[in-house]
C-alpha cells in the first residue's frame, strides 16, 4: 500500500514556504520595482542586472555560497542563532530566504515594467489635490497596475512551489521542515516509485497550467482594452 502521508506533508511545507516567499517578494519587490522604475544614474543597469541574476545562474550556485552564508560558524550564522535560538542553515527560515533571493525577478520585473509605463500626470494630479505618497500608491498606482500585481504575485508563487537546486542546497531533507515537493519528487524518482512521482509531476503540471492560464486571462482584457484605444482593429 502507497502512504500519501509523506506526500501531503511536503505539500503543507511547500504551500507555506510559497505564500510566505510571495508575501515578502511583494513587500520587497515593489519599493525596489518602483526604485528601478525611477532611477535615472548609470547604475541602474548593474542593479537590473544583480536582480535579474538569478534568471541565469545555476541554483546550485547560488545555494552553495547561500549555504556557506548561513554556516553556523559564519557571522550571520552566529548572529541568526544568538537572536533566533535556533540555526539558520537546513531550517524553512533558510528555504524562505532562498526562495525570496531566487524569484526575486519573476516579482520585480513585472513590477517595473508597470511602474515605467504609468503616466506622470496621473501622479502629479493626485500630488495637487493633495495626495501624500502613501495615498498616491494606494489609489492610483495600485488600481492602474493590479493585473501586474496579481502577474507578479503569480509567477514568484509558481516559481518558488517549483524550485529545487536552492532549497536542497540550504534546507537539505528534513520531513515537515524543509522537504518539499520538488524534492519529495525526486526522492520517489530515486526509489522507483514512478507511481507516486507521476501523482506528484503531473500534479504540479495542472497548478501551474491553471496558474498562468489565469494570468493570461487576468491580462487579455488590458491588451485588448489598449489595442482599441490606440486605435489598432
Amino acid at each position: 500500500m502507497i502512504d500519501y502521508s509523506s506526500d501531503w506533508q511536503a505539500l503543507a511545507t511547500t504551500v507555506k514556504m510559497a505564500g510566505i516567499t510571495t508575501l515578502l517578494l511583494l513587500l520587497l519587490g515593489t519599493p525596489l520595482a518602483w526604485y528601478l522604475a525611477k532611477m535615472q544614474s548609470r547604475m541602474k543597469v548593474l542593479l537590473e542586472a544583480v536582480v535579474a541574476l538569478p534568471l541565469v545562474l545555476p541554483p546550485t550556485v547560488l545555494g552553495f555560497y547561500l549555504l556557506i552564508a548561513f554556516a553556523p560558524n559564519s557571522l550571520l550564522g552566529q548572529w541568526w542563532q544568538q537572536v533566533f535560538g535556533y540555526q539558520l542553515a537546513f531550517s524553512f527560515s533558510a528555504i524562505v530566504i532562498g526562495s525570496l533571493l531566487y524569484s526575486l525577478p519573476f516579482v520585480v520585473q513585472p513590477l517595473q515594467k508597470a511602474f515605467e509605463q504609468l503616466p506622470n500626470n496621473y501622479l502629479e494630479a493626485a500630488a495637487v489635490l493633495g495626495a501624500g505618497p502613501i495615498d498616491r500608491f494606494f489609489h492610483v498606482v495600485l488600481p492602474i497596475t493590479k493585473a501586474s500585481f496579481i502577474t507578479a504575485a503569480s509567477l514568484g508563487f509558481a516559481h518558488t512551489v517549483g524550485e529545487f537546486g536552492v532549497v536542497l542546497m540550504i534546507g537539505g531533507n528534513i520531513p515537515q521542515e524543509t522537504r518539499v515537493l520538488s524534492i519529495a519528487l525526486f526522492d520517489h524518482v530515486e526509489a522507483f516509485n514512478y507511481q507516486q512521482a507521476h501523482m506528484l509531476a503531473l500534479g504540479l503540471i495542472i497548478a501551474s497550467t491553471i496558474l498562468l492560464s489565469l494570468v493570461y486571462l487576468i491580462n487579455h482584457p488590458r491588451r485588448n482594452q489598449s489595442r482599441q484605444s490606440s486605435g489598432v482593429n
